[in-house]
């Protein structure tokens, strides 16, 4: 199955999680991405396959469970670099510049992060999904200092729009012992 889009959603009761992924996975033919609690109680699940599949797929689980709904996306074309940084996969010899992005909510920081690395030539290295974070979720990319500020730039403003952006920063030549903090 190709996955040119993805989507997500996340609420904040574990047993809607699970509902919510059986009504999403029958709703259309979508690939399971991820299906997990996350911090402070939430769950959160992500499909993917063609945009049509997984916009029926995230409509479906979007109704099932309106009170525990905190967020969703649908994003056709994604970027293929969001899926290692989720991983934590990424592999970096040294940091150019490093921009962080971080949200209240995993589905905008995905978003936000899409949005970023489509916007400039830089490299996702990580992002991390709301474990051990108080629900909350960041993204860090490296590049040169331009690219990074216009990648951070862009990705805050698709999380500002939801009213979600906890911090946006860029680092110019930071120091090596910040990539033991990363991935």
């Amino acid at each position: 199955m190709a996955l040119n889009s993805i989507g997500l959603i996340e609420v904040s009761s574990i047993a809607a999680g699970f509902n919510v992924t059986d009504t999403m996975l029958k709703a259309a033919d979508t690939e399971l991405i991820l299906s997990r609690t996350i911090c402070s109680g939430k769950y959160m699940v992500m499909v993917g396959g063609d945009v049509a599949a997984v916009t029926s797929s995230v409509e479906a689980g979007s109704e099932i469970d309106r009170m525990s709904l905190i967020d969703s996306f649908v994003i056709p074309n994604v970027h293929e670099s969001l899926f290692p940084a989720i991983k934590g996969l990424t592999q970096v010899g040294t940091l150019e510049s490093m921009g962080i992005l971080e949200s209240f909510s995993v589905a905008s920081l995905i978003e936000g992060a899409d949005a970023a690395v489509k916007a400039a030539d830089v490299t996702l290295l990580e992002i991390r999904l709301a474990m051990a974070l108080g629900g909350k979720a960041f993204a860090t990319m490296t590049g040169d200092v331009a690219a990074v500020q216009s990648a951070v730039d862009a990705g805050a403003e698709v999380i500002g729009q939801k009213g979600l952006l906890v911090n946006k920063v860029v680092i110019p030549r930071p120091r090596n012992e910040l990539m033991q903090e990363i991935v």
